[in-house]
C-alpha cells in the first residue's frame, strides 16, 4: 500500500513539474524575443525591419548594445527607453531570458 501511494506522490509530482512555467519552452529567451520583439528588432536582432529603420534601432549585437550591463539590458527591456516602450507584461525571469537572448546574439557575431 506504501509502495502505491508514494508512486501515485511521484506521479502527481511529475505532472506538476511537468506542466511548471519553468519547464515550458514558451518562456526560453528565443520564443518570447520572436513573439514581443522581433517585429521591430528583426529575427537576428539587427532592426532591419521597416519599424526598426524607422526608429533607427540598434544592432543587438552590437559593440555598443553588448557593453550595457545585465541590469541596463533588463531595465530597457522592463521600463523602455526612448521609443521602446516598457514591456510590463513580462514576468522577471523572461525578462531575464531575453536578456540571455539580447547576449547569445552577440556571441554570433
Amino acid at each position: 500500500m506504501k509502495a502505491v501511494r508514494m508512486l501515485a506522490i511521484l506521479v502527481v509530482l511529475g505532472m506538476v513539474l511537468l506542466t511548471s512555467p519553468a519547464a515550458s519552452f514558451a518562456d526560453d529567451g528565443a520564443t518570447l524575443y520572436k513573439s514581443k520583439c522581433a517585429m521591430c528588432h528583426g529575427p537576428d536582432g539587427k532592426g532591419e525591419t521597416a519599424m526598426g529603420k524607422k526608429l533607427g534601432l540598434k544592432d543587438l549585437a552590437s559593440a555598443e548594445v553588448q557593453k550595457a550591463t545585465d541590469a541596463e539590458i533588463n531595465d530597457t527591456i522592463s521600463k523602455g527607453k526612448g521609443k521602446m516602450p516598457a514591456s510590463k507584461s513580462l514576468t522577471p525571469d523572461q525578462v531575464k531570458d531575453l536578456v540571455g537572448f539580447v547576449r547569445s546574439l552577440g556571441k554570433k557575431k
